[in-house]
């Protein structure tokens, strides 16, 4: 990071964004944020969050919010639907994030997916994937373009996410059997730590180019071996 360049986050309004603008602006890092509609503008702000209002649906909003004369360290999404939603913006919203991200020559950009996503479809339960399976295959679309844009990249797949006070037991792997539960503000911290992951000597390129799952040790379901992902 410099004093000139930020991070351009997309999906601060709610869940895990909100809770890495959080991080992020506790370590007075510059954030610019993406928002669809100005409902979390204000507290946003308040924080020191620099605020866009655009849908990342919409090419034109994204470029206009990314290429400026402000460069961009980091872009970071969070961007996801439902299952119940007739139009995903999980692949489409942060295709146009990539696509954006790349004509603005950013250093490195950080995708939030899920657990089942990918080659780790194997850790869900046939329940679990029935119900989130429309949904997981515009996620692993998301992540197939963004491993083909030539970005640097890193790619974070949380389990089941739950909306309590940070635990400090978030843990990454590797492993795709790997599955669990894990607070939202824990899922933040693992990315604000792949960031700063970035930027100190030995450690500028350990978490580039992983797709890694994201968990609370305490919190697994089933026993199986595996090994953590150190940022250490």
């Amino acid at each position: 990071m410099t004093s000139e360049s930020y991070i351009f986050l997309a999906g601060a309004s709610r869940g895990v964004g909100r809770e890495i603008a959080n991080c992020l602006t506790a370590q007075q890092l510059p954030v610019k944020a993406l928002l669809r509609n100005e409902s979390a503008a204000a507290e946003l702000t308040a924080t020191g969050v620099e605020v866009v209002i655009g849908d990342a649906l919409h090419v034109n909003d994204v470029e206009a919010a990314m290429i400026t004369n402000e460069p961009i360290h980091t872009v970071i999404s969070t961007i996801g639907g439902l299952p119940t939603d007739t139009e995903k913006p999980d692949y489409l919203a942060n295709k146009n994030l990539i696509d954006a991200a790349i004509k603005a020559r950013v250093q490195k950009f950080i995708l939030v997916t899920s657990i089942g996503t990918g080659n780790s479809i194997g850790a869900l339960s046939p329940q679990a994937l029935a119900a989130l399976q429309s949904v997981l295959v515009e996620k692993d679309k998301a992540e197939q373009y963004l491993i083909a844009s030539g970005l640097t990249y890193t790619i974070i797949r949380p389990g089941g996410l739950k909306t309590e006070p940070a635990t400090g037991n978030g843990i990454l792997t590797e492993d795709t059997r790997v599955v669990g539960s894990i607070h939202r503000a824990d899922v933040a911290q693992l990315v604000c730590r792949c960031l700063n992951s970035d930027s100190y000597g030995g450690l500028r390129q350990r978490s580039n180019h992983k797709i890694l799952s994201a968990v609370d040790k305490n919190m697994l379901f089933g026993q199986i071996e595996f090994t953590p992902f150190s940022l250490d």
